[in-house]
């Protein structure tokens, strides 16, 4: 599984997930400050893993910013992404269960590598529902796309 990794700021939190990633066994392409070649303002960083995981080149997407919230703005913009910030397992969780998130969103300023970790175990751990009322708010939800 290809799994997309953005943000603007590096440190020990993108460091500790994208160690993570790899020992889950997933390839993890670098976009934002993690590619140096890459511009690493947050608007095209959210964009770049939207626009990463929208067209397929990856399954799923993680994206960092001090907040979480504009890098989630930004990959929201994306047609087809459905980006959560998620600042616990729970939530994660739930944005994969019910909401079939496809990038997950997180702080920089909050957010410890021990608890990246229980929230990446939450995210790869959850398949969406799979009943055809969650399928058709999924749908509905897709119809409001640019």
């Amino acid at each position: 599984m290809r799994i997309a990794l953005g943000s603007d700021l590096a440190g020990e939190l993108t460091n500790a997930l994208e160690r993570s990633l790899r020992e889950r066994g997933y390839d993890v392409v670098r976009l934002g400050v993690l590619d140096p070649q890459a511009p690493d303002d947050w608007p095209t960083v959210g964009r770049g893993v939207g626009e990463a995981v929208a067209s397929g080149t990856c399954d799923s997407g993680v994206v960092c910013c001090w907040t979480g919230t504009g890098v989630s703005i930004a990959a929201n913009k994306v047609r087809g992404v459905r980006a959560a910030l998620c600042c616990d397992a729970d939530t994660a969780r739930g944005a994969r269960l019910w909401n079939d998130a496809n990038v997950l969103a997180l702080s920089i300023r909050s957010t410890t590598p021990a608890v990246a970790s229980e929230i990446l175990d939450a995210w790869f751990g959850a398949l969406p529902v799979a009943d055809a009322e969650s399928a058709e708010m999924i749908e509905t939800l897709n119809s409001y796309d640019g």
